[in-house]
């Protein structure tokens, strides 16, 4: 028998704070319309303070677990994919290893 890694559901989290493009104006030097047409983004999400990827890993996970209704201790593993870890060194998955329950 072959045992095989089946993705049981996904979540994601995005923190509270949106930031529009027009708040950036005021801090760097480009318009809303600048943004929008070389990215296409016209908000974005920022971490409260204090709020670690890992934080925001957590409720991310938890939203997964909902979705595949499954408990932390149901599953062998959860993968933590960033470019903007908690630390350069170690990486945010340790520290997102506390429980979830």
């Amino acid at each position: 028998m072959t045992i095989r890694a089946v993705v049981r559901g996904v979540g994601h989290y995005l923190p509270d704070r949106v930031v529009p493009n027009v708040e950036l104006e005021a801090i760097v030097q480009t318009s809303d319309e600048w943004i929008r047409t070389r990215s296409g983004i016209e908000r974005r999400h920022f971490a409260a303070e204090g709020q670690t990827t890992s934080d925001l890993a957590t409720r991310a996970a938890r939203a997964a677990l909902a979705d595949a209704g499954l408990e932390a201790d149901d599953v062998d593993a959860i993968i933590l994919a960033t470019s903007t870890p908690d630390l350069t060194f170690p990486a945010a998955a340790p520290w997102f290893s506390r429980p979830l329950a």
